[in-house]
């Protein structure tokens, strides 16, 4: 299953106790305090990792906890400091304050880290207390309590583009001729149940990222089919590629379906239509599409330099398309320079 939303419970490590304790040797009569601090508590840090691929590791943990420090020991030794708690969440995560909302932090980048949760500073023991006037002191300090927060991560997938299309539309088939990625394919609807990723590799094996995003239907807004769950991960798309079935086998119309995932994406997010696309109409290889493709041509008012036919299935008309989606990356400076074909 994939998970993208989770609310957790993050507890730091508590300071140890100082303790109260007397130096007591031979030969050394006036000892005097010799107890040492707690030590300090865990802190539970995150960090951005590009290698984990979800919040799956978050599924079932409500509440994270940082180690404590121990307690303080005699002659004077200080207790051992609590283990950092270190979380790793993958690129695009927001992290919010559950109770209002605020946004702590967007991980972005690879190695980007912050201190959720500060431990609990130690106690001090006796041997802290000692002055001229005190000589003998029989005080300690308990170790300070560890920073409690409960925080949502949501993730939103970082993808320079994002192929959009109802179920059955071959979008799957797309992802995996073009970036060579082994999903899940079968002729029913919502067979793709969850985001996939794949780099596309052109010339000289420089590459941009592209995402499946799962099946969107007339009511996704709503929350109708797989509803919004999976809308978010296009909001950081930086273009789009709208997948359309123009083969009419499972009584589609290109045309319909192009203005309904415009009206969807619009309801959800109007600025999501101010994204750079391209349409590609699909299973351009089977006899029914094309009374289908003219019929979209002649009711298309866009540039028709952002429209292509191809088949994902045997790959006819992807190299043009692709080349004009990796133009359009490099153009809008997207990713780097170097990376793009």
């Amino acid at each position: 299953m994939f998970v993208d939303r989770v609310i957790l419970e993050a507890q730091a490590g508590s300071g140890g106790n100082g303790i109260i304790a007397w130096r007591r040797e031979k030969y050394i009569p006036k000892g005097g305090p010799y107890g040492g601090d707690g030590g300090d508590g865990g802190s539970i840090t995150i960090i951005a990792d590009e290698q984990v691929p979800s919040l799956e590791d978050f599924r079932y943990r409500r509440l994270v906890k940082a180690e404590n420090g121990q307690c303080g020991g005699s002659n004077q030794r200080t207790g051992r400091r609590g283990k950092e708690l270190v979380l790793k969440v993958p690129l695009g995560t927001l992290i919010k304050d559950a109770e209002t909302g605020q946004l702590l932090h967007d991980f972005t980048e690879h190695g980007q880290k912050i201190s959720l949760c500060r431990g609990g500073k130690g106690g001090k023991g006796n041997a802290r207390f000692k002055t001229s006037t005190n000589r003998a002191p029989v005080i300690c300090t308990p170790g300070k309590k560890g920073e409690f927060c409960k925080v949502e991560f949501e993730l939103k997938l970082i993808a320079d583009v994002g192929l959009v299309g109802f179920p059955n539309a071959g979008k799957s088939t797309f992802l995996s001729t073009a970036a060579d990625v082994r999903v899940k394919i079968a002729p029913y609807p919502f067979t793709t149940l969850r985001p996939q990723l794949g780099y596309v590799f052109r010339n000289g094996g420089k590459r941009f990222l592209l995402a499946d995003i799962p099946g969107i239907i007339e009511g996704a807004s709503c929350n109708r089919g797989l509803g919004f769950e999976f809308l978010r991960h296009i909001e950081r798309t930086h273009l789009l590629v709208f997948v359309l079935d123009s083969s009419g086998i499972d009584g589609r119309d290109p045309t319909h379906d192009f203005a309904v995932l415009q009206d969807e994406l619009r309801a959800y997010d109007k600025t999501l239509l101010e994204k750079p696309f391209f349409v590609a109409l699909n299973k351009c290889d089977t006899e029914e599409s094309k009374e289908h493709v003219e019929h979209f041509k002649a009711h298309f008012s866009y540039p028709s330099a952002s429209l292509f036919e191809i088949s994902a299935k045997t790959g006819a008309g992807l190299g043009p398309l692709l080349h004009a989606v990796a133009l359009l990356v490099q153009k809008q400076k997207f990713i780097e320079p170097s990376m793009v074909a």
